[in-house]
């Protein structure tokens, strides 16, 4: 029975990684499977950016602090897991952008820079009479006959114009990538506009017919309060690493070694690791980033396309505060930076206000985010030089006295892929390629198909559904 043991290399322990292994764990336990998951790390720890730091009754997270509500595979795999009771929502509240030295509310009914209320938007000071009469004219602008993909900058600017792109679309949509939005692809980020314009033609009325529509209070006769569209775990996000790792029982971890090479040999695929050991594999899940998976098979030539991938490199600084310290004059949840002004910070989250239960009573968090394309230098600098930026940028915008009892600067050096026009395609014809070479092997994570939280499950999952169905396949 042991000779007809199957064995599966997941490679990367992060998010897609462990999400791969918990899912495959999972059907092997239910169709009694002869099949071994080894799960290869090469940090000495697991999650990946998911890392969270609990210090001093303070919940502070280094990577992502946060994942839609709306995109399930979390909420899901929370459920599966056991711990859906330690999911929380964040606190709902303004948001600004910090324009011209001043921060300006995000309209009112504005869906990622898209208004679909027009009283707030006309009343809005981050654009000129101007810029609100070039947005006006979608209403009358046709639909695009351009045919396959487009840049972000390219769709918005035809639609609203510069100043409303350049003012409110711009800071929405570029933070999530850390990205240049003239560069990024419509087709592989935000595909829904598409659809919508599609559809309605007009995006600002298309937005309006498909929002949500707000639930009613019973026996009331106005909207229920606005609730948070992100959760995360009271204890800080690591709760669903440790979680992971604690039942993945028949997973064997080997962390703190990486990939050196993979060769296809009599349909085994044959994994050597760099402290010189090989695991003859019947099936490898390769959840590394899109420059590991190249370098592996550049000695076969192929994936070399994924070089075409850009990454950029970021950090955050988190900030812990007495409350008295903090001088805020404005109820909100955070801003992001317009990209003409004289900042070094991109965005600023009141840590404290967004998520209430991340913050000690009488203390102020405040997460603070620097480097993005084109602006990554700062990055390189000494943690007391980036907390010295970071605070003469906010000292400009709001009173803050005295420093920080503590701050935590985390780097993400060439870490966020930057899904450029022709992204989808480009992945699409990446992994045919990879199909044809090396049929064993699948890749999954952020650099292909989605970087949030529920993308990267989704993909882990659907990558050990795949390999479960080819070593089951009795043909």
């Amino acid at each position: 029975m042991d000779e007809q043991r199957k064995k599966v290399v997941i490679a990367g322990g992060g998010i897609t990684g462990l999400s791969a292994a918990f899912y495959m764990q999972r059907q092997i336990d239910e169709q009694q499977l002869p099949i071994d998951i080894i799960l290869v790390e090469a940090t000495n720890r697991l999650g990946g950016k998911i890392q969270t730091v609990r210090r001093n009754g303070y919940i502070i997270e280094r990577g992502p602090d946060s994942f839609l509500i709306r995109k399930k595979s979390m909420d899901r795999l929370a459920g599966e897991l056991g711990i859906a009771d330690q999911l929380v929502k964040n606190a709902t509240g303004q948001s600004f952008v910090l324009l011209n030295d001043e921060l300006h509310p995000i309209p009112g009914g504005s869906i990622m820079g898209v208004p679909t209320e027009v009283g707030p938007f006309l009343k809005s000071n981050l654009f000129s009479l101007t810029g609100k009469l070039r947005a006006a004219g979608d209403f009358f602008l046709p639909r695009s006959d351009i045919q396959g993909d487009q840049s972000l900058g390219k769709f918005f600017r035809r639609r609203f114009g510069n100043e409303v792109v350049n003012n409110l679309i711009e800071p929405l949509l570029s933070g999530v990538y850390a990205g240049d939005i003239d560069n990024m692809s419509m087709e592989s980020t935000f595909p829904q506009f598409v659809d919508v314009e599609e559809k309605h033609r007009s995006l600002i009325l298309g937005m309006k017919k498909t929002r949500p529509k707000p639930e009613q209070l019973p026996n009331k006769g106005h909207a229920a309060k606005k609730e948070g569209a992100f959760h995360t775990f009271r204890d800080g996000l690591e709760t669903l690493v440790e979680a992971l790792e604690a039942q993945l029982t028949k997973v064997k971890f080997v962390k703190g070694v990486r990939l050196e090479s993979i060769e296809e040999q009599d349909g085994k695929t044959y994994v050597t690791l760099n402290e010189g050991s090989v695991i003859e594999a019947d099936a490898v899940i390769l959840t590394t980033g899109h420059e590991t998976a190249r370098r592996l098979f550049e000695p076969y030539g192929i994936l070399q396309q994924l070089g075409e991938i850009r990454t950029s490199s970021v950090a955050t600084i988190a900030l812990a505060f007495p409350a008295e310290a903090v001088v805020q004059d404005k109820e909100g949840t955070g801003f992001l930076v317009s990209r003409s002004g004289d900042y070094s910070i991109t965005a600023c989250t009141w840590v404290n206000r967004k998520w209430p239960t991340t913050t000690p009573d009488g203390k102020v968090l405040l997460r603070a985010f620097v480097g993005r394309i084109g602006e990554e230098a700062i990055v390189d600098l000494p943690d007391a030089e980036i907390e010295q930026i970071v605070l003469g940028d906010l000292r400009k915008i709001f009173e803050i006295n005295g420093d920080p009892e503590f701050s935590i600067v985390t780097r993400w050096k060439e870490d966020r892929p930057q899904y450029r026009v022709g992204h989808k395609q480009l992945i699409a014809e990446a992994k045919a390629e990879l199909r044809d070479a090396f049929p064993q092997v699948e890749l999954a994570g952020a650099s292909y198909e989605g970087v949030g939280l529920p993308d990267c499950v989704d993909q882990g999952q659907a990558a050990a559904e795949r390999v479960i169905s080819r070593l089951t396949d009795p043909s």
